[in-house]
């Protein structure tokens, strides 16, 4: 016999039971996973579980993200978007498959980076910056607006643009600043202040700021991380009116977004937020002029026809006399009619009354005899001597106290029997127990 036929047969395994144990190997080799690559195939199922592959250029993994984890998704993940996500290794069993179990997920390259801007973002939160309670509602008609935003950056045209259709009338003062680099945090915070001394006259005439944009086009996270300073974020919050910040895209988030009174999805969503068209506040005066112009012309309508009435009366006092006095007959005449009707009413029931009386009586008497028989013959019922007199007898021990079971009495104990017509002193000879 051969050395191959001598070596012993594998192990029949069932196969959940050789998913599981797979899946115990890939946890203990491998999990906790961190891995990163290209969104393919996203979808969010309506139970807000996510599945989705995550592949390179040669290999590719199911992932499943569910819907816990993905709550805490701060963007929206697009297929083929490069991210990093972080989970476990596991076989799904049903179908055997090897699949990623994802508990988090960022933007690829972000690292350290977003880390520390999830850092700053809770800090702040929990120290009250970002509370509904102190964000202030802005006035529908500004009378001057504060900019803040770099000379050279397409939002500065969109911004003046928007402003410019919408509102030429209203002043606007610009606070220059660069918006992206080492220096912007510093820059923005002194823009902003510059505004605060301005803030309660802009043009020198009185005109004081009622809003202020803080605003910046998009960009990578990376340039748009000097909206994302603690200062910058403590001196919006010291603002005297309200900060709007429209820095990015709509799917762009800074600190600076959480802490503005305001968030624009875009800059020039931002100025139109703050700049009701003069069409519009034409529009809306046309309006309020006709209804002021209508409640006038009814207001004096009704006072005219007062009047008209008033010198009516005025003039014929012997008219008013004359309706006056025939009310007060007319009074009189009901009362004297309801009067006579209660009367003639209480009379024929005070009759009726007296005529059933006799009868009733009587009824009364019989019932509440028959019930009084009743009650006796059951009281009769119930009398213990009736019992006795159909040979029944009643025991009782020493002390008189009734005997209604054989526990507790031993032979020799005295007991006393009453019978229909009398009683009997007995002796326990001995105790069966049924």
């Amino acid at each position: 016999m051969s050395a191959t036929d001598s070596s012993p047969a594998p192990r029949v395994w069932r196969v959940d039971a050789l998913c599981r144990a797979m899946a115990d190997m890939l946890n203990a080799r491998f999990n906790p996973v961190r891995v990163s690559g290209e969104l393919s195939g996203f979808s969010r199922a309506a139970s807000g579980h996510c599945y989705f592959s995550l592949k390179d250029q040669d290999a590719q993994i199911r992932c499943a993200m569910f819907k816990r984890a993905a709550t805490n998704l701060d963007f929206a993940p697009r297929d083929g978007e490069l991210v990093e996500v972080s989970g476990r290794l596991d076989i799904y069993g049903p179908r055997g498959d090897l699949q990623l179990i994802v508990e988090g997920m960022r933007r690829h390259g972000q690292g350290s980076l977003f880390e520390d801007f999830l850092r700053l973002k809770a800090r702040l939160e929990a120290l009250g910056l970002f509370d509904p309670a102190r964000k202030r509602p802005l006035k529908a008609m500004p009378r001057a607006i504060g900019l803040v935003t770099s000379l050279g950056a397409a939002a500065l045209h969109d911004v003046a643009s928007a402003l410019n259709r919408r509102v030429p009338h209203i002043p606007v003062v610009l606070a220059a600043s660069a918006v992206q680099g080492e220096a912007a945090p510093v820059e923005l915070v002194r823009a902003l202040q510059s505004l605060y001394a301005r803030a309660h006259d802009v043009d020198g005439a009185g005109t004081p700021l009622d809003v202020i944009l803080l605003v910046r086009g998009g960009g990578s996270m990376e340039d748009l991380w000097a909206f994302n300073d603690e200062q910058l974020a403590l001196t919006m919050c010291e603002s005297p009116v309200p900060v709007v910040s429209g820095v990015g895209h709509e799917t762009d988030f800074t600190i600076a977004d959480f802490v503005a009174d305001l968030r624009a999805p875009t800059p020039t969503a931002a100025a139109e937020l703050v700049a009701t068209p003069t069409a519009v506040c034409e529009a809306a005066a046309d309006v309020l002029m006709d209804r002021l112009a209508n409640a006038s012309h009814r207001t004096l309508d009704t006072l005219a026809q007062r009047l008209d009435r008033l010198a009516s009366r005025a003039g014929r006092p012997s008219g008013a006399v004359a309706v006056h006095a025939m009310r007060l007959q007319g009074l009189a005449h009901r009362l004297r009619s309801a009067a006579a009707s209660q009367l003639s009413a209480r009379t024929l029931h005070a009759q009726t009354l007296q005529t059933q009386w006799p009868a009733a009586r009587q009824t009364w008497l019989r019932l509440n005899t028959e019930r009084l028989h009743r009650v006796e013959l059951r009281l009769g019922l119930l009398d213990p001597s009736l019992v006795l007199q159909r040979g029944y007898a009643w025991l009782s021990d020493a002390q008189g106290v009734p005997v209604s079971r054989t526990a507790g009495l031993q032979p020799g104990d005295a007991v006393c029997a009453t019978l229909a017509d009398g009683t009997v002193d007995l002796s326990v000879t001995a105790v069966h127990h049924i």
